[in-house]
């Protein structure tokens, strides 16, 4: 052990831990959870919209009447009754699946993390979306992978540019392992694939021999219309590892997910559970069934909905009216989040301090990037404060954009002087919500 590090164990560390990095959430919360603060930052869900009475009965009821086996351990993969309710949801979307080929994992967090340590070896290529979900960015780090972006716009993902990366990676003698994506109601942009662009990407990644991460958590809570195809619907199962939560749709803190795997992955994936965690806990996973089987959850659905959709329309409505001339943002369909763009010269990262400050949190499109880019974003999420708590949350910042926008463009008239004292005046130039 080092005797001068500010870290003694620095020296018996494993090569991974400096994949490990701090989520830009994460280090919110401190300052976003004071009740001054209105948080726009943190994708919390309202689950103040249960039934919190008839959650606490069937919870109750399970304890009383099978308390011996929920207190217990169970099977690596995960509940077989679990796993059977989990097809059943996931037929709600058109996904077709096998019990025996669902594996019950503690959030859709550890779904990520196994497929991780199945295929990443440290340098290892892989695709996501750029921005992408700070969680995925985390696990992929701790692989040691080298995480190439390919942009969204109002559309979902760009085929072409998706095509255009695994080009430049397989001329280079490099091939990515994994194409990781957030096909619907983006975590942090809020935009969903386009069902033309999906038959594509599906091809694409079957072209190339990637395997596609279909990470769904929010297919279910859409405002506006039925559920688009899954991708692991259009590839037929094959190539698609579809991960799933009951953390959006029931209960975060019961920290229930899964993954549907082709066999071969699905096997190691169990494997690999049960070397890390031996089972995911069975008190979560039959409370979930007792919740499924006991009550009428896609009308619990139909709540969530009601309430994200006046959380979206609060923030939405405010946007239109107060944020500064140069702002553009995304205009979600479902989900929990909007991606908003500031005008030229702002960093929204330099800028985050002042914003608390002024007593409104939001997070900086940094921590959806692997490469640091993002500066001139930020994540707004609308799914947990009331709507009067969001209207004073985007008023303060519009306050702060403001501000800053002029800073931005002082300083840029300054910058851009002409030699014979006139100023250069940069326009706005017309783009999609997704830099």
């Amino acid at each position: 052990m080092s005797g001068d590090s500010l870290d003694p164990y620095v020296d018996l560390y494993a090569g991974r831990a400096r994949g490990l990095i701090v989520s830009e959430i994460r280090a919110l919360f401190a300052v976003a959870n004071r009740p001054e603060v209105v948080s726009l930052a943190g994708g919390a869900p309202y689950v103040s919209a249960l039934p919190l009475d008839e959650v606490a009965a069937i919870v109750g009821e399970l304890i009383a009447e099978h308390g011996a086996q929920a207190l217990q351990y169970g099977s690596g993969q995960g509940d077989p009754v679990l796993r059977e309710r989990i097809c059943d949801v996931m037929a709600v979307e058109g996904v077709r699946g096998t019990p025996d080929d669902v594996l019950v994992t503690v959030g859709s967090q550890q779904a990520l993390d196994l497929l991780a340590r199945l295929f990443i070896d440290p340098g290892d290529v892989v695709i996501a979306e750029g921005p992408t979900y700070v969680g995925a960015l985390g696990a992929f780090a701790a692989a040691q992978a080298d995480v190439v972006h390919v942009p969204l716009d109002d559309n979902g993902l760009q085929p072409e540019a998706l095509r255009e990366a695994l080009g430049r990676l397989a001329a280079s003698g490099r091939r990515a392992k994994l194409l990781y994506t957030v096909p619907n109601f983006h975590n942090p942009a809020g935009v969903t694939l386009a069902a033309s662009r999906r038959q594509e990407v599906v091809e694409l990644a079957q072209r190339y021999g990637v395997l596609v991460v279909e990470d769904n958590p929010y297919g279910l809570l859409g405002f506006d219309h039925e559920p688009l195809p899954a991708l692991h619907s259009l590839a037929g199962g094959r190539n698609v590892a579809y991960l799933g939560s009951f953390s959006k749709t029931f209960a975060a803190g019961l920290r229930v997910g899964w993954v549907l795997a082709p066999p071969a992955v699905r096997e190691k994936l169990v494997l690999l559970t049960e070397a890390q965690i031996l089972c995911p806990p069975a008190l979560t996973q039959l409370a979930v069934v007792r919740y499924l089987e006991a009550m009428a959850w896609q009308e619990q659905i139909k709540v969530f909905r009601e309430a994200y959709r006046e959380r979206r329309d609060a923030m939405l409505d405010a946007l239109d009216a107060l944020m500064p001339r140069g702002c553009r943002w995304t205009r979600p369909g479902g989900g929990f989040y909007v991606w908003l763009t500031a005008p030229d010269g702002v960093d929204t990262k330099l800028m985050q301090p002042r914003a608390i400050g002024q007593r409104v949190a939001y997070v900086p499109g940094t921590g959806f990037y692997a490469d640091g880019s993002g500066r001139d974003a930020m994540r707004l999420a609308y799914c947990f404060p009331p709507p009067a708590e969001i209207r004073e949350g985007v008023r303060r910042l519009a306050a702060v954009l403001e501000d800053e926008r002029e800073l931005a463009a002082t300083f840029h008239r300054a910058g851009t002087a002409r030699s014979d004292g006139r100023q250069t005046h940069r326009g706005e130039v017309p783009g999609p919500a997704i830099p």
